[in-house]
């Protein structure tokens, strides 16, 4: 699947109009689909893929707002600023449970920050880069003999697994940068 198809019958040869289908043809696949990263471990490869569609969607649809943009709350949901904090923070705190520890205090103080208004457009884009950088750090750093070792989270120390976690960085990511795309469509098309 590449960027803009929406699924598998609009891809080329399958039934999309010629003009379209070399349209498609030439725009970059997803990361999961370049043969990427097949040094890497399967489980840990697919996080990291959601990581790299993570920075490459953000960079493509968000990146020229403003930051009274970034800040909207069009039908009072959450403005863009906020996923872009969440996204990369709560992949921190994810990780931080799959290394085998718990919350600093730090980190929950920060949690409690995610959705303050007035987000400096230069400084959350900057806190989103390095945010993605360190957990692709992070993720690279485990081995596949760690991926069933128990783990707790939170308060409850509910039981989970290294593998979970890590899963969990991928795909609530992702969900994340939807809700970013969707209220950042709402804000362009207010303009």
């Amino acid at each position: 699947m590449t960027h803009d198809v929406a699924h598998e019958g609009n891809l080329p040869g399958r039934g999309a109009p010629a003009a379209e289908s070399a349209k498609l043809a030439s725009k970059v696949p997803e990361p999961w689909l370049r043969g990427s990263l097949a040094d890497v471990p399967v489980l840990a490869r697919a996080v990291l893929h959601a990581l790299a569609l993570a920075e490459e969607d953000i960079e493509k649809w968000c990146a020229d707002l403003s930051g009274e943009e970034l800040n909207a709350r069009p039908a009072d949901v959450a403005p863009v600023a906020f996923h872009l904090r969440h996204i990369v923070r709560s992949a921190d705190r994810l990780l931080t449970y799959a290394e085998g520890r718990q919350l600093s205090p730090e980190q929950i103080a920060s949690l409690k920050t995610e959705l303050d208004a007035g987000a400096d457009r230069d400084e959350l884009f900057e806190e989103f880069s390095a945010g993605i950088r360190s957990a692709v750090a992070r993720v690279r750093g485990f081995a596949p003999r760690q991926f069933d070792e128990p783990r707790k989270v939170g308060k409850l120390q509910l039981p989970t697994t290294v593998g979970s976690l890590l899963i969990h960085v991928g795909e609530h990511t992702q969900r994340h940068v939807g809700q970013a795309i969707t209220t950042s469509k709402i804000v362009i098309a207010r303009r």
